[in-house]
This record gives C-alpha cells, structure tokens and sequence, in this order.
C-alpha cells in the first residue's frame, strides 16, 4: 500500500462510496479456497467496501481499507503454519492481505473488530506479496515504494477447526489480476472429506427432487440441464438443475433437479453421472461424486396439509400465529382473514391474514391479526373455514386443507397491579400496610418501598420519617404483568421534633440568642437555658450568662407538644467563654509538659478572615495559619527550632464590629 500523505485518505474516501457488487468482493460472498491449487484472478474490478483499523498502522494521514478487493475463506483441519504467495500478473502492481479469524463471528464483523486480524501486509513495494517462513514478525504498515519495504510476512500460525477469512487488496488503480497459492507451511486448509450425495426428497407431484450432499461442492460444476443426474426409471428424466444458494456465493450443499413429467407415487432410484459440463458435481478442490453413486426417495401421495398447532401467545395478543404441518401459498389466505375463525370465552374478530416470511411464495405459519388485543383467559380454538376468496388455505403441493381443521390454545388473563394501604400513627411513628388483593392468577408480586422489598401478596413496614412514600408494585401471572407506582403522603401532625439553634460560643457581657428550628404542628415551647431563666414562647427573649472564670458549657432544653399530644426534647450544650480578648502570648515552651506547649493566637472568637504568620530571624517564614485553632509547636518541616526570639504577624476581622485588625509582635521560644 502506497503511503503519500493525506492522498492515500483522500483516494479510499473518494472511492467509499463505490460498493462491491462483484461475487467474492466482500467478506459475506468469499471465494471458497482448496489449499491443492492455485486460484487464478485475470481481472480486479476497481471499487471500495469500507474503510478500517490496522492495529499498529492506523494514523490520521493514512487510511486502510478493502480496495479493489477480493476475498477468500477456509478452514483450517490441521493447526500449523500457513504460507501463500500473491503473484501479480503485472510485477508493477502494489497488492496487499489481511488475515482474519473470523471463529464465532459474521464476516462482516471484520470491518469493525480489529481483534480479529491474524496477520497483515501493507507494504508499497510492487511485486509479489505473501507469508512466508523467512517474513517480518510484524504487520508491514504502509509505505513508500522507494523504500523497498518487506513485502512478505511471517507465517502465520493456524488453529485446529477455526475459521478463516484473507483479503486481497489491489491498491494499484488498474484492473491487472494475479493468482493465489498456498504451500510451504504445514497448516492443512483442504477438507479431507471426499464428495458424496447424502440424501433426496421428492416433493408434491414428484416432478422436483431436493438432494442434499455431505458437503459444500461447486456451484460452478452444476450442469443447469440436470445431466449431471439419471432417473433409473423410464418415467421421467432429469431436465435441469440449481441451487439457491448459488445466487449469492460460489458453494453451495443441495440442490433441486427439475423433471421433464411428474412421478406418480412409489419408490425411486436417482443416479449421479458425468454431465454435459464432462464432470459431476466437484468440491472446491475439484473432487467429483463417483459416478454411478446412487440415492433413492419415494414419491408420497399427496394428502391434505394438517393444520398443526397455534404458536405460544404472549398477554393481550393482537395477532395470532398459525403452524401448518407443511408449507402453505401464500396467494391462497384470504387477506381479510375469513379463512379462519376463532372460538372462546370472549368473542374475537379477525381483520386479516398473512403468511409469514413467505419465501418462493410459500410459508408454514399463517399471522391472524385481530381487531383487539385478546384480555380474557381461557381455551380459544382457530378453526379452517372458506374463505371469502372461495376456498380454505392451499399446501404447497395444491391440495387445500379441508374446512373444519383446527387447533386450541390457552390465553391468559390480564393482570392490574393496583393496591390497597392502611396506615396506623402515633407519635413519630406510621405503620404502613400494603395489600394486593389478588385474582386472575396473579402469583408473583414484587414490592419496593422505602421499608425494603417483598414478594408477598402483603407487605407491611414501619415509618418515622414521615417523608412521602414512594411504592412500586409489579404483578404478573406467568404471562401478563402489571406495574403500579404510587405515592403516599403521610400525615405529619404526628411527627414532631423538638430541635433549635444556639450561638457557637458566648463571650463575657455578651446576649445569646436562641432560635427555635423544631418540626410539627406545635402548641406549647418550654425553654430552659441552664441560667436560671425559662421561657414558654416560640421565639425566647436574648438571654445573659455569668461571667465564668473559665470556660464553662450550660445546658440548654427545648421541650415541645403538638395538636396530638406529642411531646419531645431538645438538649444543647452553650459555651461560656471566660475571655473573647485576642491575643498573642510572649513566650511558649514546646516541651510537651502542657504548659504553654504552642503558639497561637488566644481567644480569637470573635476573628474572622484571620491570618497568623511566624518567622526566624532570618526573615523565613516556619509557621502559617487561616485557623487559630491550628497551632505552632516549635518545629519547622519536622526540625525542632532553635531557642530565641520569633516574630508574628496577625491580620483578622472583628465580627462584632466589622474592624480590620493588624497586629505585629515577638514571641520568645524557651525549651
């Protein structure tokens, strides 16, 4: 692959539109490879699939992809290593190759899964490409053909049973072929299995016969006049043969033999010979089915086609499906539906039929579409009739499956989720219970609230958080199910908290107020503030401490009742400061003896956007804070300091007054 910048991208995206419609040019219509022989391609159509990832090689300037492609599977039946040789027919061409294992996967699934690549080759160099023992270890990216990269790979190592996929990608912009071979490793990629006819079916009238083989042969060695087969019988002869799956790859595993007259009933031999083509049917190695190779099959009268059953039906079905014990035309259902009619405990209208996926015009399953949904359970029963087309339903043999034939079938109830609540209170509690009250065969339930899950029929839990209750409950009966959300809100007159705010620290002469943050329909507030004084409002008057001679915690105690007689209490602890003056001390001792161990700004209460700095007398900064609570012990990145003296700075904001405070001072350090 040719590497010349950005050309390379703007070449595949201009071409990425021009799909492969050529048999072999894409992943899904592969050649079939025989690892005896060498696959000869005299001409490449010039087109693009897709554009994909090359692990190791993908980069925004280069683009890879599936140009002017051809692309070949096997199977690998012994592991081992695998060499080839790609041999352009012109020696100026730039060809490339990619190896997929496709095991387990779609081949298309090679355009999006670059885990799938086995090995790759996208050198520029012109010639002859490959794998062989003597090959890079590495994936070749693209490149200049001045540069003479490795055009051959390493061999790359087979796996037993797996599956394989190779791409051959003419970068060269002409449409000059090459041939493919395969030898030198010691994978083995050609089945062992000789070619055999492995059974045969006579159909309707006998004038087709459907034979099978014990693999995949060439659609190439069919002679379309049915040669290749004999009837040993003066009856009938052979006057043409195809496959179906010819149409869309180069193998194929059955085909139809046409006769010139049909068989009538009994016993028959069929016999494989050379046909006008100088061959039989060959596998993709070129393999023949001996001749003289026989099968014989039988010629049955034509009966009747039974109307077999009534597919399984899902809850409230809006279209019923109906299997026939063989296939049906499908030009022979009345549209309208009045080929059939269906009985049971409800009445049921049918507004139209059809065959399902009908193919070559014929299919086993007939859909009834219904003009409402079936919703009561029981035995319903879809009985042939005459339709308004003026007969009943046509096998594919021409034989119309008399009136009256039928098949039963059960449909199921449909099911409501809706549930039944109680609720019990009392103080600060709610007992909730929830209850489904059953019917048309509901026997699963799956509750969720926020008091946990169940599968029960009831459920009952306990509440006191009063919150609304958010309840999901889903029911089924096997086949039909419901779900129900529901909300319940509570009644919070009987949820009652008692709960207030308290000043974080109160400061000498200072008033403490107190506000009430308690929840639910309260009637009475009874404030005690552990200073003596009570209070029986909402909002309680500013109250005073007495001065402390050191910090000192007063209880605080809210007790409250509400419209059901509900009480509760509140307690909160208020501390007394003994002094709110902000200071910085003049000498500390950090010997761990708790006298004076640290340094920090004193009672900053009342500080706010503070900052407290520290330094030697080398002007270095050892200790910094915005938290007066956070402390210097004397040591500096874990090194205890020397004695002496240290100086401080301290910044904050009085949150009484609104001050901005600046204050600078010597601290003396004493160990």
């Amino acid at each position: 692959m040719l590497v010349i910048g950005y050309l390379v991208f703007a070449s595949l995206a201009v071409r990425a539109q021009q799909g492969c419609m050529v048999l072999g040019q894409r992943p899904e219509t592969a050649f079939p490879v025989c690892g005896e022989s060498a696959f000869k391609q005299q001409s490449v159509p010039m087109c693009i699939n897709e554009v994909f990832k090359v692990p190791g090689c993908s980069t925004p300037d280069t683009k890879y992809g599936d140009k002017n492609p051809f692309w070949y599977k096997f199977t690998c039946f012994k592991g081992g290593s695998l060499s080839f040789l790609i041999a352009p027919n012109d020696q100026g061409d730039d060809y490339d190759w990619q190896l997929y294992d496709i095991t387990g996967h779609a081949p298309e699934e090679v355009y999006t899964d670059p885990s799938l690549i086995v090995a790759a080759n996208w050198s520029g160099t012109y010639g002859n490409t490959g794998a062989s023992a003597s090959g890079v270890p590495f994936t070749q990216c693209a490149s200049d053909p001045k540069d003479h990269k490795p055009s051959f790979a390493r061999s790359p190592q087979l796996v037993e049973g797996h599956h394989y996929l190779l791409l051959v990608s003419h970068f060269t912009d002409s449409q000059s072929g090459y041939s493919l071979s395969f030898g030198g490793g010691t994978a083995v990629i050609t089945d062992p299995t000789d070619p055999h006819l492995k059974d045969a079916t006579a159909r309707c009238d006998g004038s087709a016969i459907y034979i099978r083989f014990n693999k995949a042969l060439r659609c190439s060695s069919i002679a379309s006049d049915g040669s290749d087969f004999k009837l040993l019988s003066p009856l009938a002869s052979a006057a043409g043969a195809s496959s179906v799956n010819c149409q869309q790859g180069f193998d194929m595993d059955s085909l139809v033999v046409r006769l010139d007259k049909p068989l009538p009933p009994g016993e028959y031999t069929l016999a494989m010979q050379k046909g006008s083509d100088h061959n039989t049917l060959l596998d993709n190695c070129g393999r023949g089915i001996p001749e003289g190779e026989t099968l014989k099959f039988r010629v049955e009268e034509v009966a009747p086609t039974p109307l077999d059953s009534v597919m399984p039906i899902g809850c409230a079905p809006q279209e019923i499906q109906v299997v026939f014990g063989g296939p049906m035309r499908c030009g022979s259902i009345a549209k309208d539906g009045s080929d059939f009619r269906i009985t049971g405990p409800a009445a049921v209208q049918i507004s139209g039929a059809e065959g399902k996926n009908c193919v070559e015009g014929v299919s086993s399953v007939i859909t009834l579409r219904l003009t409402k949904p079936i919703v009561q359970g029981g035995l319903y029963t879809v009985t042939l009739q005459q339709g308004s087309d003026g007969n009943t339903v046509v096998s594919e043999c021409a034989k119309a499956t008399p009136a009256g034939a039928h098949a039963s079938f059960v449909a199921s109830d449909t099911v409501s989720a809706a549930f039944h609540t109680a609720i019990d209170y009392s103080c600060n509690l709610a007992r909730i219970s929830l209850q489904h009250p059953g019917g048309n065969g509901v026997n699963t339930w799956q509750w969720q609230t926020p008091g946990g899950e169940s599968t029960g029929a009831q459920f009952a839990y306990q509440d006191t958080s009063f919150q609304d209750q958010s309840i999901t409950l889903m029911v089924s009966n096997g086949v039909c199910e419901d779900t129900v959300h529901q909300t319940l809100a509570l009644n919070r007159s009987y949820h009652l908290v008692a709960d207030f705010q308290t000043p974080a620290f109160i400061c000498p002469e200072d008033e403490a107020t107190f506000v009430d943050q308690s929840t639910g329909d309260i009637v009475s507030w009874n404030w005690d503030f552990g200073n003596g004084n009570s209070s029986f409002l909402k909002v309680p008057p500013r109250q005073q401490y007495p001065t402390v001679t050191r910090s000192q915690d007063f209880p605080v105690r809210l007790a409250i009742l509400n419209t059901q007689g509900c009480r509760d209490t509140a307690v909160r602890m208020v501390k007394v400061i003994n002094n709110c003056f902000i200071a910085v001390p003049t000498a500390f001792s950090p010997n761990g003896d708790g006298m004076n161990d640290f340094l920090y700004p004193l009672n900053a209460y009342k500080a706010r956007e503070l900052h407290f700095r520290v330094y030697n007398r080398y002007g270095q900064l050892v200790f910094e804070t915005r938290d007066w609570t956070q402390k210097w012990d004397g040591r500096f990145h874990g090194v205890p300091q020397p004695v002496g003296s240290y100086v401080w700075m301290l910044s904050f904001t009085n949150t009484d007054t609104g001050e901005k405070v600046f204050k600078k001072g010597a601290t003396l350090l004493i160990r």
